[in-house]
């Protein structure tokens, strides 16, 4: 980001439009149909949407934006959403719609859909858990999108939300669009300096991932993809021990969850 001394003085608002898509993928290996359905109940409840809300609600404290709506679902069979609009700063009360419920839960629980607003700006999340009855591999998908406006950035929370998930396999796109103009009338189209989103994650991060940036210079788009280097089996048998598995089992199981996973990364059928 630009140093305070390097400030762009703007004429009015700030209304570049800053958007960050983050899509994850975690990978199990459940073997019957019990353990398949099990697996989806388990996240179910691990990723509910009053837990997406926190997370949310974290996400928008960290960024120094102001929760004037939430919205949140779980839904039958599987998954849940949550949405939340928010401000760049704190809305006196008496400009804040009636219908918004400012994050306050004692509000949100009277309503079977709850909705988050931030002014200027929203957070949205949806998780996808699903299970292939062929290979014995479940996956867990949650796409989270941050569009802010102002001076706030949404690129400062990316190592919360990647700890805040099992990530074997992760999407990151980040836009800027519109303009803004100077105090002489100029258009700027960026107000700060990225090369890469990969800037933006924890060298210790960085290491347990490969990763590779598609980038649009001139169109202010950023993408970087990251895959697990390392896949340490026990961590991906659901309600089973490694040592119950014979040898060979261990590596065709193995074996399957890496294919799953470059599959995934690449967006392709390779095999």
């Amino acid at each position: 980001m630009l140093g305070l001394e390097n400030k762009l003085k703007l004429y009015g608002f700030n209304n570049l439009t800053k958007t960050l898509s983050f899509n994850i993928y975690d990978v199990c290996y459940a073997k019957s149909e019990r353990e398949q359905k099990d697996y989806i109940a388990y996240i179910d409840e691990q990723y509910n949407s009053e837990r997406l809300t926190k997370i949310l609600c974290d996400v928008t404290e960290m960024i120094g934006a102001h929760v004037l709506n939430i919205s949140k679902q779980d839904y039958d069979p599987q998954g849940a959403s949550v949405t939340l609009l928010m401000a760049e700063e704190e809305v006196p009360m008496h400009l804040i719609d009636k219908s918004c419920n400012r994050g306050e839960y004692a509000i949100a629980e009277t309503r079977e859909t709850v909705l988050a607003h931030l002014d200027k700006s929203h957070v949205t999340v949806h998780t996808y858990p699903e299970y292939h009855p062929d290979n014995s591999i479940a996956t867990f998908r949650v796409d989270i999108d941050v569009s802010t406006c102002g001076k706030i950035s949404p690129l400062t929370v990316l190592d919360y939300l990647i700890g805040s998930f099992d990530s074997d396999i992760i999407t990151i796109d980040y836009h800027v669009r519109g303009f803004t103009r100077d105090v002489g009338g100029k258009k700027c189209f960026m107000d700060h300096n990225i090369t890469s989103i990969q800037d933006y994650i924890d060298d210790a991060t960085l290491k347990k991932y490969d990763a590779i940036d598609v980038n649009v210079y001139q169109s202010n788009i950023f993408h970087t993809k990251l895959l697990i280097k390392e896949i340490e089996l026990q961590n991906y048998l659901f309600n089973k021990d490694v040592y119950e598995l014979p040898p060979k089992q261990r590596l065709a199981i193995t074996d399957n969850l890496r294919k799953e996973m470059i599959e995934i990364f690449s967006g392709t059928n390779v095999y």
